[in-house]
């Protein structure tokens, strides 16, 4: 008999163990840290109201900063060029094929370094020019010589788009336009966001 009153007693206390700590789970998950429970004020009925409709942003297709014009169709969507604190500019895009087949993208495109060279297709020949410091920027590399920068690139279909990224030292602030050099491609001039 006292078996089973020891193992009663064993289970209400993990029970009660259990529901005591979600409980403060709960209560620590909850609040802002203020210690009054205001609520914001913003709500979501204003979600609410419109339903399911899509907002502004949704839907619509931002124009590229630039478009950078290749052999056959191929195009180069320049969408963002962000600058960061730690003093890297990451240039975003895609490439397009606009052409009627499917493209090998050009061995061209990652420059004639021979660092860049060992390491494979890549977008390690692009540059970045500053006109009015009257400054050449080249793609970053890493501690193995790698460029910082989409690799493995080989084929595109008709109509399909892929994602790249390209990162340089940053120019500094007063460089707010700079003009995007890619072997084998029309340059472009890119607006500098950060």
């Amino acid at each position: 008999m006292s078996m089973r009153i020891t193992e009663r007693a064993r289970r209400r206390t993990v029970a009660l163990t259990l529901a005591a700590g979600l409980a403060l789970g709960t209560a620590g998950c909850g609040g802002g840290g203020g210690g009054d429970d205001k609520k914001p004020d913003t709500s979501a009925s204003a979600s609410k109201d419109r339903g399911s409709a899509p907002s502004a942003q949704e839907g619509k297709s931002e124009a590229p900063l630039a478009e950078l014009k290749g052999k056959d169709g191929l195009l180069l969507q320049i969408t963002s060029a962000q600058r960061d604190a730690g003093g890297f500019l990451t240039v975003n895009g895609q490439f397009k094929n606009d052409g009627s087949g499917s493209l090998v993208l050009p061995a061209a495109l990652r420059g004639d370094e021979t660092e860049i060279l060992k390491h494979g297709t890549s977008l390690g020949g692009a540059t970045l020019v500053d006109s009015k410091g009257k400054k050449r920027y080249y793609v970053l590399r890493d501690t193995d010589g790698r460029p910082l920068t989409t690799t493995g690139l080989t084929t595109i279909e008709s109509g399909q788009t892929i994602p790249v990224f390209i990162q340089f030292p940053s120019p500094p602030a007063s460089a707010t336009d700079v003009t995007l050099q890619v072997p084998t491609f029309s340059s472009g001039t890119i607006k500098i966001s950060g």
